[in-house]
């Protein structure tokens, strides 16, 4: 069913977000991205919800990779308490704030650096899999008691955040040389990239090593189970398993860093409509970066660090999930109300095929917000859902539905303190401040 997903998904969500970010990114490479796409189609109050959920999911978003790091260093050192472990969070939070404010150059190399140490195990791993092939590693299809729709919920959630973050680089697009070409050029080369980098390590691990009813995200492995540095370790040695858990840490790493940098770009362009507090608009003198942001962004992770992964990736992804739909759904409408807009990397469809290219997605996200919903594996107070309106939500449905509230509440009462400013008008001017 896994292998499955990560065949389809790319497909039916991965691939329709590409070329749709692509085309958006290409006509419209402002900073602020996707908040800019959604506020030029649909309006200034659509843009806000965009932009509001966006950066909302954003906190949580960049949390999760933290909090896999910190996974990681307690399972492999589990003498390490709770606060030591929310120090070495800090720490490193602190040191990808201050690269950001540093400018983008700098996250670009280190994420250069990140990205050779990150994929060479990955690679090892892969071919020392296949190489000891044993086994039908796909059975069995689906676990056993299991139904196809008990096994969507989580999987889905997971397979579709594994399969996002195509619209992350819009966010940065002011401060890209030339983007109308490198953005979409990016996207493209990456997706097959990306759908390599989960699909083949997963079906060596499979074939190699088996066993797949004890996978874990435990790099520790304790208790019997097996994530990917343990198989690292049986298939190459102590020293693959220890380059394999450097590569875990890291890739979680570089991806903070870079989640970093592109979630703090839609509140300052917010703020520059005067949508958000002025504050938000501050630069740094020397580097250009928009820092009271990234210090807000990085500030709420030190609190959402102390979450687990499952917990968070799943209220992350419904989060996204908001958004995401108004972006496709934006595409369609700025082909209906500018068709003359200049797009130099376009869908090569008419409107009609583009809404059909983007309908599959919007499908997976809406039956990714219903499977989250009514999950009810989390218990509050003794109850593990809640009733309204004769509808039973699990905890993810109501963290979602106040969080999808709370775009609307936000806009009224920013609208009526800040004003906002007409689409097409000019923006407030950054205030650079050291």
């Amino acid at each position: 069913m896994m292998v499955l997903m990560l065949v389809a998904l790319p497909f039916v969500w991965a691939l329709p977000m590409a070329l749709v970010c692509s085309e958006l990114g290409s006509a419209l490479p402002e900073e602020g991205g996707y908040y800019i796409w959604v506020r030029r189609a649909l309006g200034e109050f659509w843009g806000f919800q965009c932009g509001w959920w966006a950066w909302t999911c954003q906190f949580v978003d960049s949390a999760v990779y933290i909090a896999l790091v910190l996974g990681y260093v307690g399972s492999w050192w589990p003498q390490l308490n709770g606060w030591e472990l929310w120090l070495i969070g800090a720490a490193l939070i602190a040191l990808f704030a201050v690269i950001n404010i540093r400018g983008l150059d700098l996250v670009a190399l280190s994420s250069i650096v990140f990205t050779v140490i990150i994929v060479a195990p990955f690679v090892i791993m892969t071919v020392l899999g296949f190489a000891h092939w044993h086994g039908t590693p796909l059975q069995p299809f689906l676990p056993s008691g299991e139904s196809w729709w008990s096994s969507i919920g989580l999987g889905l959630a997971v397979g579709v955040w594994m399969y996002s973050g195509f619209d992350s680089m819009s966010t940065i697009a002011g401060e890209i040389e030339r983007p109308q070409r490198v953005i979409p050029k990016a996207l493209m080369i990456s997706v097959p990239i990306i759908i390599a980098s989960y699909l083949l390590p997963t079906i060596a691990g499979l074939a190699g090593v088996g066993d797949w009813s004890n996978w874990t995200a435990d790099a520790s492995g304790g208790g019997g189970a097996i994530s990917f540095v343990q198989m690292a370790q049986t298939l190459g040695g102590p020293i693959l398993g220890y380059l394999m858990l450097g590569a875990a840490v890291i890739s979680n790493m570089a991806l903070y860093q870079e989640y970093l940098a592109s979630g703090a770009r839609p509140a300052y362009s917010m703020a520059e409509d005067r949508l958000l507090p002025r504050l938000l608009t501050r630069t740094h003198r020397k580097y250009g970066t928009p820092w009271v942001s990234i210090l807000l962004l990085a500030a709420v992770n030190l609190v959402l660090i102390i979450g687990t992964f499952a917990n968070l990736v799943v209220i992350d992804v419904f989060l996204n999930m908001f958004y995401y739909i108004l972006i496709f759904v934006a595409a369609v409408r700025l082909r209906q109300k500018e068709p003359g807009l200049e797009r130099p990397f376009r869908i090569r469809t008419g409107t009609v095929g583009l809404a059909l290219i983007c309908a599959p997605a919007v499908v997976i996200a809406l039956l990714t917000l219903y499977t989250n919903a009514i999950d009810t594996s989390t218990t509050v107070l003794g109850h593990a859902s809640f009733s309204l309106f004769g509808w039973s939500f699990g905890w993810y449905g109501i963290g979602g539905l106040i969080g999808l509230l709370s775009g609307p509440i936000a806009y009224v009462i920013f609208k009526s303190t800040l004003g906002g400013r007409p689409v097409g008008g000019v923006p407030l001017a950054a205030d650079p401040q050291t």
